[in-house]
């Protein structure tokens, strides 16, 4: 991250706010030494390694998540262990294979203990998720849950109060849906019926769109 910024001339947590020709033209492998690099919070120094992202690059719908957990600072990729396979199962009930949608969190590091990501730290890496959103230009994003629908919605209203709706995201208006999240879903299966129904709204979105 500091090459990265070094080159740009700006502190990380500018990247959200600068927008210059070089950010826009950046490629994945910049970025993703960039994230791999980052020392711009405290999580640098808990971490396995960084969560990037995953999936197709050019992919028509996007999901992102909250962090990453145990498992994925383990392995470098989002949504793996239980969590993960359940997403898995979701997306297939969407029609989709994993490697056909791109995946990314919020954050690309795990917090102590998986609590929630704090503000600062949402702050100085949101840039990263943000370039990626411009880089895949999805025609769908998904927010997977509670913390992802609050920063891609600029909300604090309850997960529920904004399902079932196709919301708009950033300057180019992107459309976007809210889930629940999978590790949401194992601990309380009952709302796995609404994460169906929800499911089905984001295939007929993509279909109508």
């Amino acid at each position: 991250m500091h090459h990265y910024c070094q080159a740009l001339g700006i502190q990380p947590w500018e990247l959200r706010k600068k927008q210059t020709a070089t950010v826009e033209s950046s490629d994945w492998e910049m970025l993703r030494q960039a994230v791999a690099q980052c020392t711009a919070c405290s999580l640098h120094q808990t971490r396995t390694q960084t969560v990037f992202g995953v999936g197709n690059r050019e992919a028509s719908l996007m999901l992102i998540g909250e962090a990453p957990g145990f498992h994925e600072d383990q392995q470098g990729e989002p949504f793996v262990g239980r969590a993960g396979q359940l997403l898995t199962a979701m997306l297939k009930a969407m029609g989709f294979e994993r490697k056909e949608v791109y995946i990314a969190n919020i954050l690309k590091c795990r917090p102590p203990n998986n609590r929630d990501p704090q503000p600062i730290e949402v702050q100085t890496c949101t840039p990263f998720l943000e370039q990626q959103i411009k880089l895949v230009s999805p025609k769908l994003l998904v927010a997977v849950g509670r913390i992802a629908a609050h920063y891609l919605l600029k909300t604090k209203s309850s997960l529920e109060s904004v399902r079932n709706k196709v919301h708009q995201y950033g300057e180019d208006n992107t459309p976007l849906i809210v889930t629940y999240h999978p590790a949401y879903l194992l601990r309380n299966p009952v709302d796995k019926k609404k994460a169906f129904l929800d499911l089905q709204f984001v295939r007929r979105t993509l279909e109508r769109d």
